[in-house]
């Protein structure tokens, strides 16, 4: 109850301390811009890096995932979605939405304490619906800020000097989990914690998208300008709120997963 109480008060204290706004009609007029690869020698060389850690560490380890029984894939899951909220919530306020960041709130408040650290999902039954994640790289963009040039990154794979950059705020303040996990080393929490969640969640999105992925390669002339193209539809849907499925995709959080 202590580690609840204490996410509580650090998430709700740094959603709180930011001001909301957003510039719509800005940010719609930039989303849509073409994304340069400035740096596509050394995108494809990264690209092919992490080709191969996913061939002989990410892909196998997430097929022993997928023969888990169901409820522990499905609290797993759970529990790593609902620890997204901490950083969704201030970035729903950044962008003004003060509905979504209550929904959110209430979401980690119920699935935190009645669901037991999140392993169930309690709030759905409640009517607080499952909203799509937000971050600190769409918060930009809906702020108008250009995506740059495309990023491959080692290990974590593909994105944007905007979304890097928005990456990096979670790691300077913007994200409460790592900040009593890594950041802080408090007592209740260990950076064990906080890289065990992170990789759990890489490797269920992983396990979602095998066959996508393994379609993907298959019938891509070009594996690397597929990836790439994917990503950047992706993110342009979710900074306009579009309902939108991006092709090949069970589920989106690319940022969750290098390869």
């Amino acid at each position: 109850m202590k580690k609840i109480l204490l996410l509580l008060l650090l998430s709700t204290s740094l959603s709180f301390s930011v001001n909301a706004g957003t510039d719509g009609e800005n940010s719609l007029s930039k989303k849509n811009q073409p994304v340069k690869d400035c740096f596509e020698g050394l995108n494809r060389g990264v690209f092919a890096f992490n080709k191969g850690l996913d061939n002989f560490i990410f892909e196998p380890i997430a097929k022993g995932y997928r023969k888990l029984p169901m409820p522990i894939k499905l609290a797993a899951g759970n529990v790593v979605n609902n620890l997204s909220n901490l950083v969704t919530v201030p970035n729903n306020l950044l962008q003004g939405n003060a509905g979504s960041a209550g929904n959110n709130s209430m979401r980690f408040v119920i699935n935190s304490t009645v669901g037991v650290l999140g392993f169930w999902d309690p709030a759905s039954r409640l009517g607080f619906e499952k909203i799509s994640k937000e971050d600190y790289g769409q918060t930009l963009g809906k702020w108008g800020v250009g995506a740059g040039c495309y990023v491959m990154l080692p290990v974590l794979g593909p994105s944007t000097v905007r979304d890097t950059v928005g990456s990096l705020a979670s790691f300077l303040g913007g994200d409460p989990w790592y900040n009593v996990t890594v950041k802080n080393n408090t007592q209740h929490f260990t950076d064990f914690d906080y890289y065990a969640s992170r990789a759990t969640s890489s490797i269920d999105f992983r396990a979602k998208n095998i066959e996508s992925f393994d379609n993907l390669k298959n019938n891509s002339m070009d594996f690397y300008a597929s990836v790439k193209s994917l990503y950047i539809q992706d993110r342009q849907k979710k900074i306009a709120d579009s309902k939108k499925a991006t092709n090949t995709l069970d589920d989106g959080d690319w940022e969750e997963i290098g390869n």
